[in-house]
């Protein structure tokens, strides 16, 4: 029996005893992973997906995470340039061992899904938002918002990056503690600004 599975944008042909690279998937060595996106199962009575077969899976255990061959990038521009640069990749896999194939009851199996992880330069951007959000949420907001460019040093620019922290009035700007201030990364808030904001907030 063999079965067509999908991971990773690729689709393989495994059967029970087989050792695939596939692209990295977020397990640790002899930890077991279940593929669950199978689009076909072979044998005696052939099963084909439409796109996936319901209740199929395909059960590995990971031996260990690799790095593939590397593979050098080369660009050279001639004429007017007269530029080159070279940059060399290597993907990283993880080698997994095919134990066994289900054709039913995969979803009650209890073992948990091969899925892909993301690259680490990708998930420190996902945070920043969130304290953008936290600060946004926190800070007080005015019924009516102000002209922050009345404040010593603020210009338009500046503005509108408090504008998009969330801070839209001299009473939000007033309001605001140290620790709140810390967690605005879209533009650094001067203590004198702080100060002026108060004055203009009692009116």
């Amino acid at each position: 029996m063999f079965a067509v599975l999908k991971t990773g944008g690729k689709q393989y042909k495994v059967q029970a005893g087989d050792i695939l690279r596939v692209e990295k998937l977020a397990a640790d060595a002899g930890e077991k992973v279940q593929f669950n996106d199978v689009l076909m199962l072979g044998g005696d009575a052939p099963v084909v997906g439409a796109p996936f077969v319901e209740g199929a899976g395909v059960q590995a255990e990971v031996i260990e995470q690799i790095k593939g061959d590397k593979v050098i990038k080369f660009v050279k521009r001639r004429r007017k340039h007269s530029s080159k640069r070279t940059v060399g990749h290597r993907q990283k896999l993880t080698l997994v061992k095919i134990t066994d194939i289900l054709s039913s009851g995969a979803d009650k199996s209890g073992i948990k899904g091969a899925t892909g992880s993301a690259p680490a330069g990708e998930a420190a951007p996902a945070a920043k938002p969130a304290k953008k959000a936290e600060a946004k949420a926190e800070a007080p907001a005015a019924a009516a918002a102000d002209d922050l460019t009345q404040l010593n040093g603020v210009g338009p620019a500046a503005a509108k990056k408090l504008n998009e922290a969330g801070i839209e009035s001299f009473a939000a700007l007033a309001a605001l503690s140290d620790e709140q201030i810390a967690a605005i990364d879209t533009i650094k808030v001067k203590p004198e600004w702080v100060e002026q904001a108060k004055e203009l907030a009692k009116g």
